[in-house]
């Protein structure tokens, strides 16, 4: 028969514990972070937790069991199931239609009820559901926990008189982990300075410099603007969302000195043509050493991302030294950009947008493992491989009314360690926008350095 430690180990495989920096909802930074749902995917774990609970209580006691929405729910169904003991269900919030119920399933008033939570913090997400059973005339005299954070969630219940049963405190499960060397003696130190309330120190990551980038960086793109950001300190990207030729050449000859890239959106060039926009422009960016960066942002398969990169009226591949790209259509449709530098769309700035973390992570995973891409759009940090590239950058505005949400220089270098600010409006909007760059500019490397 399986020991307890034993058992937790098997558990501990399913990923229900992480360490490191963790911020709960209390704004509050931990060093662990417990999640026990995925407990319930594996029905083994499952039915063996719950005989570990049941065993752990005078079932005699009990009339009817119910778990804490919804984390608690899959094991108070399978307690319920191995001990023939009646499982009522509550709400999160009460139906808007039909019954209106809060508490579903077959009760009696009068009858005592078994509580079951999977973690205990501070016992407020307890004591916001106990009442809510109690109105229904149901006793709640004895709680059930599979990990007790030890925060005083338990001590806080026990002194309102209910009997609280806990399998797993977070001190037995770090000694387990320890001795099985799963974490070390610092990240047991940690942890018990956390719980004996002591601020824990984190040890932040540090940023890497642009020289530490060009070590690691091994796509081209990604060598040249790293160089260029030196030569010029700047990490600055202009993007001329302008629809003339004659206001994309001045704004280009304007901001070229103290820019690293153009981003360009060649579509809405009302007049386009290949030698008076394309010839021009290219001009410019190698009198001014800068990058033509074209925000294409493709998004479809294979086949038709290479026609629309290389044919057509645009002929993008003739003079894009980068593009942007999403990742929507998997790894393989990023292969027809052979000759230019992929910056992959892996979060977008505007409010309400659909790239959630999940979409976040899958679409990272793609764009480190693809040799075309060497960097990626996004709010929040990613990998050192790849170059952060972070729009949404203004200075004076936190929002434009369309959804566009802004940020300072100083929050992309300082939270979100980005490499470079792309500046839209707060630039080719400008009085003087060669004025607005070296602005931008200054304020751009100044955030960097202060970063480091």
């Amino acid at each position: 028969m399986e020991t307890k430690k034993e058992f937790f180990l098997e558990c501990y495989k399913l990923g229900i514990i992480k360490f490191g920096k963790f911020t709960l909802k209390s704004g509050i930074e931990s060093p662990f972070y417990v999640d026990l749902r995925p407990l319930a995917s594996d029905p083994k774990i499952l039915k063996s937790l719950a005989n570990y609970l049941l065993d752990m209580l005078p079932l005699d006691n009990f009339d009817v069991i119910c778990g804490v929405p919804y984390a608690a729910l899959p094991m108070a169904t399978a307690m319920s199931l191995e001990s023939y003991i009646p499982l009522i269900i509550k709400r999160k919030e009460a139906k808007q239609h039909g019954t209106k119920k809060l508490i579903e399933g077959i009760f009696t008033k009068g009858q005592n009820c078994l509580l079951v939570e999977d973690v205990i913090t501070s016992g407020a997400s307890l004591l916001e559901t106990i009442p809510e059973i109690e109105n229904e005339g149901i006793t709640v005299s004895d709680i059930i926990v599979v990990l007790d954070r030890q925060q005083g969630g338990k001590e806080l219940l026990e002194s309102k008189g209910y009997r609280v049963h806990t399998l797993f405190t977070i001190s037995e499960v770090c000694k387990m982990l320890r001795a099985e060397g799963h974490i070390d003696e610092d990240e047991v130190l940690r942890i018990n300075d956390f719980l004996t309330g002591n601020k824990v120190k984190f040890e932040e990551e540090k940023r890497l410099s642009y020289e530490q980038k060009l070590e690691i960086c091994e796509h081209s793109v990604a060598q040249k603007i790293l160089q260029i950001s030196l030569e010029k300190k700047s990490n600055l990207i202009v993007s001329a969302d302008v629809t003339t030729t004659q206001e994309l050449l001045e704004l280009a000859e304007k901001v070229g000195p103290h820019i690293v890239a153009l981003k360009t959106h060649i579509d809405i060039i009302l007049d386009f043509d290949a030698d008076e926009t394309i010839l021009k422009l290219k001009d410019i960016a190698t009198k001014h050493n800068f990058l033509l960066m074209e925000d294409r942002k493709f998004a479809d398969i294979g086949n038709t991302q290479e026609l629309q990169f290389a044919y057509g009226t645009f002929k993008i591949s003739n003079w894009a030294d980068l593009v942007t790209a999403q990742v929507i259509a998997g790894y393989d449709s990023l292969d027809c950009f052979r000759n230019v530098g992929v910056v992959a769309i892996l979060g977008m700035s505007s409010k309400g947008t659909l790239t959630d973390r999940n979409y976040q992570d899958e679409a990272t995973k793609i764009a480190v493992a693809h040799p075309n891409v060497f960097g990626g759009v996004s709010q929040r940090q990613i990998p050192n491989e790849l170059l952060l590239f972070t729009p949404g950058i203004n200075i004076n505005t936190s929002g434009d009314g369309k959804g566009q949400q802004y940020n300072t220089p100083e929050h992309a270098f300082r939270n979100l360690k980005t490499d470079f600010i792309i500046v839209g409006r707060g630039v080719y909007k400008a009085d003087d926008a060669e004025m607005a760059a070296l602005h931008y500019k200054i304020a751009g490397w100044k955030a960097y350095r202060e970063s480091l």
